[in-house]
């Protein structure tokens, strides 16, 4: 079983082709295109994590809509970190779980921290716990401890925490980390 992390898939919404430079001709280009990167990597014992807004727009709020998109997710357990674009349609569908923020170890030895926004410090931190996020979608890759997973930061697929922390090591510490967390260096 592999853990995988997306967000910001924004199914349904057109505007978000516009807004963040995506590469598909309309919005059911985009959901084909996701939904096949999916299934290319998610395995049918996987459990696939998406950090927040499932689908945005018109057809996030046609439960039919959202529940055909849903259905088509492989993976044997889908949960939802919600984000600020989901409605009651997508959080009445049958997830495995539903949370705001969740914490999970995956095979790290520390728990790593799942929230659709990005943020300063967190649990465990210094210890070396990553902050996986979504929301800012191509504004921003995150730091050295805190990694967007978002589908605008990753080519439009899922990704897993061995990748996730190949990108970590790279990216710069957060500027703003010795402002509330004195006297440690972000683990990466």
């Amino acid at each position: 079983m592999a853990i995988w992390y997306t967000a910001d898939t924004h199914f349904g919404h057109e505007n978000i082709i516009r807004f963040c430079k995506r590469p598909f001709r309309s919005a059911g280009h985009m959901d084909d295109m996701l939904i096949a990167n999916l299934w290319e990597s998610v395995g049918p014992e996987d459990d696939l994590w998406i950090l927040g807004d499932f689908a945005f727009g018109e057809r996030a709020k046609d439960s039919a809509y959202v529940e055909r998109i849903f259905l088509q997710l492989p993976g044997a357990r889908q949960h939802l970190v919600v984000g600020n674009h989901d409605l009651a349609a997508t959080l009445e569908l049958p997830w495995d779980t539903v949370r705001h923020m969740v914490e999970i170890e995956d095979g790290r030895g520390v728990p790593n921290t799942l929230c659709h926004y990005p943020m300063i410090t967190w649990n465990h931190a210094r210890r070396g716990a990553l902050q996986l996020f979504g929301h800012v979608h191509n504004q921003w890759q995150g730091s050295r401890n805190a990694v967007n997973v978002g589908v605008d930061q990753w080519n439009f697929c899922p990704v897993r925490i061995t990748e996730i922390e190949r990108r970590a090591r790279k990216l710069a510490p957060n500027k703003h980390w010795g402002d509330v967390e004195h006297g440690s260096e972000p683990e990466g």
